[in-house]
């Protein structure tokens, strides 16, 4: 699936336009949100009230990564290449882990 590249070369490719501070910053807030919120919505069918909660955090997530793009001048990654959906939460560790 995201064979053509290794991963640190889509990392490295992912960061180019993750440039602007607050760009970073919206993601560093907005990709664990959204991250949180899958295996909240899948188990939300089991515990009532759960969906607000989780759908929240899946909107404002994606609130705050265009809000970044919107700042940075540069449209999300995955409107060039669908993978890209599964890099930013490589990136968002790789970022957390070399704070």
């Amino acid at each position: 699936m995201l064979g053509d590249k290794t991963p640190d070369e889509w990392i490295a490719a992912y960061a180019q336009g993750h440039r602007h501070p607050l760009n970073e910053l919206t993601h560093l807030f907005g990709i664990p949100m959204i991250a949180v919120s899958l295996p909240l919505l899948l188990l939300s069918p089991f515990m009532a009230g759960l969906w607000p909660f989780a759908l929240g955090l899946f909107v404002l997530g994606w609130a705050l990564q265009f809000a970044g793009h919107a700042i940075e001048g540069q449209p999300p990654e995955f409107f060039k290449d669908w993978r890209f959906l599964f890099v930013g939460l490589r990136w968002w560790v790789k970022k957390i882990s070399t704070r």
